[in-house]
């Protein structure tokens, strides 16, 4: 069944989140949703990839080399998705972080459309397609791999979280947090 969520795998994400990153936030204490007007606003590539459930392609997209301390959030509905602390070089050229920023930010279903199982991940709030999630990240975080498409996010430097509403992660970057953290020679 193609829309079938996977509790397990989500469940032991948000309970080895919650254990292993102390980064509980309000993410849900917000309202995050999908509009016409943002879905009207969004780039072609962006629409193709968070409302088509596309893919934009490797090493030519905007963060899967980025290292700027920061957050990433939902393009459509501004909501925060993952941190740059839990980001790390994949080597398959889409941004790719152990963990989201909240357990809740993100859901998962079955994406079986390329004939394989794989796992989707997409925005709790506007239900936007962000990527796939893999069992083959670094095992000292966690062991996953959210590879997500750039299109889909939006970067907000550490710099400018309070500014831009987002103040409530300021903390992930009052220390000297490894943005690049995973990426083992």
């Amino acid at each position: 069944m193609a829309e079938q969520h996977h509790t397990a795998l989500d469940q032991a994400g948000r309970n080895a989140f919650e254990c292993e990153s102390g980064k509980r936030s309000s993410v849900n204490s917000h309202h995050y949703s999908k509009s016409v007007e943002a879905v009207s606003n969004l780039t072609a590539m962006q629409h193709r990839v968070t409302q088509e459930d596309g893919t934009e392609p490797a090493f030519r997209n905007s963060y899967w080399d980025h290292h700027e301390p920061g957050i990433y959030v939902d393009v459509v509905s501004g909501q925060p998705l993952f941190s740059s602390t839990d980001k790390y070089d994949s080597g398959t050229g889409w941004p790719s972080f152990t963990a989201p920023i909240d357990p809740d930010a993100v859901t998962v279903r079955t994406d079986a459309s390329l004939g394989i199982a794989r796992t989707e991940v997409r925005s709790s709030g506007a239900d936007s397609h962000l990527g796939h999630v893999f069992a083959d990240g670094p095992t000292h975080a966690g062991g996953r791999r959210y590879c997500m498409n750039s299109a889909a996010l939006r970067f907000v430097p550490a710099s400018q979280l309070v500014e831009q509403g987002y103040g409530e992660f300021s903390s992930l970057f009052d220390t000297d947090h490894d943005s690049t953290k995973g990426n083992e020679a």
